[in-house]
């Protein structure tokens, strides 16, 4: 057991959870995030909701922060120049012939990252078996010194061809750019990604280069802070890839902290999902700005070795999780053809929905949901008293160009809304060849609890699940990170006796790394655990299955026909048909993962003063009429009780929305299980 605080930012609001482990108590807040300087709303939550005398006792602090995914969003990152191999200068541009929309004829690829005027080239070659071709030529780096400090290059990314296998070259490249007086960030590829293909790990390198100084600066003010709050414990922040690291290695390996704020939510739907014994999750998490989905299966969200964001690949371990612009702060609008649309525009923290007060003018799926009455009482945790009259000017402006009541044009605003969500969750299920509707819905974030009866009836999901603190249940997942580093490199050899012998070799060295890589106080260093992964493929093949291998303490024990035998039965699950091929190893995955304490938490009901139920009208969509909803404090409602709708449930951190056609029953867990009525319980 340990005391820990997880904080998540979201683009409308900053959510807290707070385990102390001396009381047993769960503490739930919520404060505005502040998009300029996003530790300042760090700091107000952990300041508003925790004791002095308990942050200084405070054992862990777990982070979930989007900095460095708003860097590339926004394109405010640093003025990055690129050292590569001589031939391959272009290789960010040219990139791979496939293209991301393949029927749009219009589509432009993202401009990269890097302008051609500073990307460099170097005469050297290193070949893909580690032997030295052409030895590096020092006076090409000397002079790409002096055009970085003539444009004012504040960080540098060094990627030379097939470094992965022997960096030597890189190196002496960052100390020769050290000795011309070059004194910000350098990325160098090796470090940043062992593995081939040489566009992705290019532009992974300069990613990392790119977010590096701004995820840095914001790490080093945010652990200042919290010292001068009293925290003197491990700070810790979420990884793309799941589980946590040190603030440490989070500044040596910024790239990994890409997506760290959405797969919070992901790590905690997964942690529940075994708890509750469930084997197919879909998690549904609406924010202010965003709606974001994973497959959750047997327990773990699913981890993908390359992500993309805004078009660009990225080298590294990835939960796979969607995004789209579909949350309680998106706009709605009316497009150049007359047609409502929904996002992906947001109004974000600042102004906010018009209903906020803050300034906000444009109608958005907040303003549409209080007209409508899905709040219920029309107050958040924040202490924001939405405001129903600029509601309803602001969707004016829509219903008026559609000549639309107000209240058809907001249901109309939340119709768009589910339906934008519900083809996020077709994209990771159906196009997959995957049935959603024998799946479980995890609603969660602001905005899901009330979202989740429209997309279970969009999707014909039968189960819906709503978790204790929905609002905050990202916060909530942090607290039971593990710490992880993980690390790949790619060696092609065929898999038998002689393959395996220098896969445990490789796996020696990945396994040594890891740990000179960890930094800052940890927890148990007896606990740790040593997982293994290949990357295969019949020989030919140009794309891998990657395929967990069983390990002794890091070290594959079992025969190459025992992998063979694993590798068949997933590629026939995967592609329904196997072939009389060899197989070969293409890269070997090793990830060291060190358990936190065990989090066990204890249930606790929120007191939310008042009666327990009353009644409010609010807009049935399954009925197509408004009606009278029973207005329930969910902390009142005891295990096993079940509700029947039209019901609004109200907590602190979000609203559920129970539609006439669905009822809701209330697990041990706390959870809130949902399904339609005629459904058996």
């Amino acid at each position: 057991m340990a005391t820990r605080i997880g904080v998540d930012i979201g683009g409308t609001f900053t959510d807290l959870i707070f385990f102390d482990d001396e009381s047993r108590r769960l503490v739930v807040a919520k404060v505005p995030t502040t998009p300029d300087r996003p530790e300042v709303g760090v700091v107000a939550a952990v300041g508003s909701a925790v004791p002095s005398d308990v942050v200084a006792r405070t054992a862990y602090f777990l982070h979930g922060t989007t900095v460095g995914l708003n860097a590339l969003l926004e394109r405010s990152g640093a003025l990055v120049g690129l050292l590569t191999t001589e031939g391959f200068r272009d290789a960010l541009e040219i990139r791979r012939g496939d293209r991301d929309e393949m029927y749009n004829l219009f589509w432009q690829p993202p401009p990269p990252l890097v302008p051609r005027r500073l990307r460099l080239p170097v005469r050297e070659r290193v070949m893909f078996s580690g032997s030295v071709r052409t030895p590096l030529r020092e006076q090409d780096v000397r002079r790409a010194a002096e055009v970085f400090r003539h444009e004012g290059v504040s960080s540098v990314a060094v990627a030379f061809l097939h470094a992965y296998a022997r960096p030597d070259h890189e190196l002496q490249a960052e100390a020769l750019l050290r000795e011309c007086g070059f004194e910000g960030d350098i990325s160098l590829s090796h470090r940043i990604s062992g593995e081939y293909r040489e566009y992705e790990r290019v532009c992974t390198t300069v990613i990392d280069a790119y977010v590096r100084g701004r995820m840095t600066s914001y790490l080093t003010r945010l652990e200042a802070e919290l010292a001068e709050l009293g925290f003197s414990g491990n700070p810790l922040v979420t990884r793309s890839g799941s589980g946590s690291m040190t603030f440490g290695e989070a500044r040596e390996r910024p790239f990994e902290t890409i997506m760290s704020g959405p797969v919070a939510g992901a790590e905690g739907a997964g942690a529940l999902a075994r708890q509750l014994d469930l084997d197919s999750v879909i998690t549904a998490d609406v924010g202010g700005t965003s709606f974001d989905t994973c497959l959750v299966l047997e327990g773990r969200p699913q981890v993908t070795y390359e992500g993309r964001i805004v078009g660009l690949p990225v080298q590294s371990a990835w939960v796979d999780v969607r995004s789209i612009g579909a949350g309680g702060g998106s706009i709605a609008h009316i497009d150049v053809g007359g047609l409502l649309r929904v996002g992906p525009q947001s109004a974000g923290a600042d102004p906010g929905p018009a209903c906020y007060g803050l300034g906000g003018v444009e109608p958005t799926v907040t303003d549409a949901a209080l007209h409508l009455g899905m709040f219920g009482s029309g107050t958040f945790a924040s202490g924001t008293e939405l405001d129903r009259d600029r509601a309803e000017a602001a969707l004016r402006k829509v219903a008026g160009a559609l000549e639309l009541g107000v209240g058809d044009a907001a249901r109309g605003i939340m119709n768009i809304a589910s339906a934008n969500m519900a083809n996020a969750i077709r994209e990771i299920t159906v196009e997959r060849g995957i049935d959603p509707r024998e799946m479980h819905l995890f609603a969660f974030g602001g905005a899901g609890p009330m979202m989740a009866t429209l997309l279970a009836r969009e999707l014909e999901i039968g189960s819906v699940v709503i978790p204790p603190h929905p609002g905050n249940f990202s916060a909530l997942g942090l607290l039971s990170s593990d710490l992880t580093q993980a690390a790949a490199r790619t060696r092609i050899m065929p898999l038998d006796r002689g393959g395996l012998a220098e896969a445990n070799r490789i796996l020696g060295e990945l396994f040594t790394d890891l740990e000179a890589r960890q930094t800052g106080r940890v927890a148990s260093q007896a606990d740790r655990l040593r997982e293994v992964k290949f990357d295969l493929r019949y020989v030919g093949q140009e794309y891998t299955l990657t395929i967990a291998v069983t390990s002794e303490g890091g070290r594959v024990e079992i025969t190459s026909q025992a992998i063979l035998e694993t590798f068949t039965r997933e590629y026939e699950r995967t592609f329904s048909y196997v072939m009389d091929d060899a197989v070969e190893i293409v890269s070997v995955r090793a990830t060291l993962r060190t358990p936190l304490p065990n989090l066990a938490l204890t249930q606790i009901s929120t007191s939310s003063g008042g009666d327990r139920e009353r009644s409010l009208p609010a807009y049935s969509f399954s009925k197509n009429r408004t009606l009278t909803f029973r207005v329930i404090a969910r902390a009142t409602l005891a295990t096993g009780e079940s509700i029947e709708g039209p019901a609004i449930l109200e907590e602190e951190t979000a609203t559920t929305y129970l539609d006439a056609d669905f009822r809701a029953q209330v697990d041990p867990s706390g959870a809130l299980f949902i399904s339609p009525s005629e459904a058996p319980l």
